[in-house]
């Protein structure tokens, strides 16, 4: 289980770490510069002690332990204090066990101290924000705690909101009803109802209005109590947009706002409400923002790599401007 079929797990971390890893029966051998040896012996380690408690280890299970135990922090002074970092690992394992979400399907946990904290916050406050690269798990974590109050009785319904805004391509004339023709735009919240949720039961709660989709220019006028509202893809929204959602929430409500400042889809270079709100409000009592990094993203390895490399590319042109 630890070394999975023809060591493909062995050869991940490899591949990852840039080291070289032996094996004979339990005896393991790490061949590499010494920050990284030990850093994989200490991964190796908590690794086994997983198999204790799954049934099997997927290769998308070494990635998010990859990246939920901060390597690159890790990597940085494990040859001077190799008990530390053991130590450190050991904790954060512990603790990213013990955060999570639970649904009536299934557990989803948090990975890495960054979902931990908007896990948190979003149980705590009112209004959050998830702001960061996709890929974090902003929208994922927020229909799960949604699906959790919703079936801990502690909200009455759910709502989904997202701003329809192509992402630069002009798609026509959309068939059908209103929840039709925006549905194209809510799918990644769809699959993540279905998954926590099942179909059937979705299906029921839609028909009911116990659940329900809208975009963000219907929302004007409402007064959402007793809700879970999540606002997806907040990047779109202009300034007045963004006022306007905000100014609908009710008593015993808790909104959820997710997106990535990076990929602005709006036409002409119009000013984005996620970017402005943050200047706003951080000061305000009960909203809490939380910002993903690269290194959160816990899609394929090559995602982080991409999401890197264009922010890079971003921060090279920023001091060229000011340069000039």
């Amino acid at each position: 289980m630890l070394c999975g079929q023809f060591d493909e797990h062995l050869r991940q971390i490899e591949l990852r770490l840039g080291v070289k890893i032996k094996n004979r029966g339990n005896r393991f051998q790490f061949d590499g510069i010494e920050e990284t040896a030990n850093t994989a012996s200490v991964l190796i380690d908590a690794l086994y002690k997983e198999t204790a408690n799954n049934s099997e280890l997927t290769p998308e299970h070494i990635h998010l332990y990859l990246q939920e135990a901060n390597l690159s922090e890790l990597m940085k002074p494990l040859n001077h204090q190799p008990a530390e970092n053991t130590d450190n690992l050991s904790q954060h394992q512990a603790t990213a066990s013990s955060t999570g979400v639970q649904t009536r399907r299934k557990y989803i946990q948090a990975r890495g101290a960054n979902q931990q904290n908007y896990i948190s916050a979003i149980r705590s406050s009112d209004i959050n924000f998830g702001i960061g690269p996709a890929g974090t798990g902003k929208t994922w974590l927020a229909v799960a705690c949604a699906v959790e109050a919703l079936e801990q009785n502690r909200v009455d319904r759910i709502l989904l909101v997202r701003p329809a805004v192509e992402a630069g391509e002009k798609l026509g004339f959309l068939p059908g009803d209103l929840a039709q023709k925006i549905d194209p735009y809510l799918r990644p919240l769809y699959d993540a109802l279905y998954e926590m949720m099942g179909v059937d039961q979705v299906g029921k709660l839609m028909e009911r209005n116990t659940i329900e989709v809208a975009p963000l220019a219907f929302m004007r006028g409402r007064t959402l109590n007793n809700s879970f509202i999540i606002l997806d893809e907040s990047q779109n929204t202009t300034r007045e947009q963004m006022k306007m959602f905000l100014t609908r929430i009710g008593f015993g409500s808790t909104a959820v706002i997710a997106g990535d400042d990076t990929q602005i889809d709006l036409p002409h270079r119009r000013d984005s409400g996620l970017l402005h709100v943050e200047k706003v409000l951080k000061t305000v009592d009960g909203i809490t923002f939380t910002h993903f990094k690269a290194t959160d993203v816990v899609r394929h390895p090559m995602v982080q790599r991409i999401v890197e490399a264009y922010a890079a590319e971003d921060k090279a042109k920023a001091d060229e401007k000011n340069n000039s």
